[in-house]
């Protein structure tokens, strides 16, 4: 049964964040983002549901702006004691918690990235609802299609997370850590008992966005790189797209090498060229970064249709 809105707030709260922002543009990219399970909505409204840390209660988010740019509030549904911790949640996996200002010194000193920023205006990065729910994610996903793996994760939360009804609509929330059953179905007993190891990360605070993002970004990966199948591709997922660091180059990431090639005519670039163009997109170098992911899969739809491509430079 879904959480009681009797027992939820439902309460109006004003988002605030500073440079350009469009909600539509982010529902958009969601849309795209196969581990992600937004509600549909009218033009800027986002319906978001997820066990919201430290408590991992359940919690949903019904996030509206009317019009690009103009005011962002947010109707939460949630325990009381848990408000503030899902508002600033809601404020990193928007990225409405990195002030944007900047973003346009960036384009003035890179006609690549100018050009994609008048192609998606006002997207930001839109993260995982955790560090937590990423790690998992890329347990679920090692080695399987994306597609696939995406099945399996909402299989999950519909089986073992608890649903939330959001401003009329009922969703479901991934498994918080400790809801997970002890073994998880779906998968191998290998991701199963990783999952149950990412799971005690969690709750030992070892995951934590604040965290994370307090490290020096080698020290983060690090760390990470030290729970149960978490490689570099994995810690890096973790850090950049589930705690939203903001400037962090994705140094294991080819499809983006891929398209960074083909934008910036390169052939055959190292990761010591590639992290050498990167440096102009500071301190924004995430965002950058998933812009040419969201260009590259517009165009080739190869994760949509499981499939790799190789962009020709």
């Amino acid at each position: 049964m879904s959480v009681p809105l009797s027992k939820m707030c439902g309460m109006w709260h004003d988002l605030k964040f500073q440079g350009p922002f469009d909600l539509t543009a982010s529902t958009r990219f969601l849309e795209g983002f196969a581990p992600a399970a937004a509600a549909p909505g009218e033009p800027g409204q986002l319906r978001l549901a997820f066990p919201v840390a430290p408590s991992w209660r359940p919690a949903g988010v019904l996030v509206q702006q009317p019009e690009p740019d103009g005011p962002v509030r947010a109707r939460v549904f949630a325990e009381p004691s848990d408000v503030d911790a899902v508002l600033s949640q809601v404020r990193r996996i928007l990225s409405l918690d990195v002030d944007a200002r900047g973003f346009a010194a960036v384009a003035a000193r890179d006609p690549v990235v100018a050009a994609l920023q008048e192609r998606y205006p006002g997207l930001r990065p839109v993260s995982f609802h955790s560090p937590y729910e990423a790690a998992c994610w890329a347990i679920l996903s090692h080695r399987i299609r994306i597609t696939q793996a995406a099945s399996i994760k909402q299989q999950l939360a519909e089986r073992f997370g608890t649903p939330v009804e959001v401003a009329g609509v009922q969703m479901a929330t991934f498994p918080a850590p400790g809801a997970l059953p002890s073994r998880v179905p779906l998968v191998s007993e290998l991701k199963s008992d990783r999952i149950h190891g990412v799971a005690l990360a969690a709750l030992e605070g070892l995951l934590d966005p604040e965290f994370l993002r307090a490290q020096p970004p080698e020290e983060a990966l690090s760390g990470l790189r030290e729970l149960p199948g978490i490689g570099p591709f994995s810690a890096e997922l973790i850090l950049l797209r589930g705690a939203a660091l903001p400037d962090g180059f994705p140094a294991t990431e080819s499809r983006l090498h891929d398209e960074m090639a083909h934008q910036y005519g390169l052939t055959s670039p190292t990761l010591a060229d590639l992290t050498a163009v990167a440096e102009a997109w500071r301190p924004y170098r995430t965002w950058v970064a998933l812009l040419l992911r969201a260009r590259r899969e517009e165009e080739t739809a190869e994760i949509a249709n499981g499939r790799r491509t190789t962009r020709a430079s």
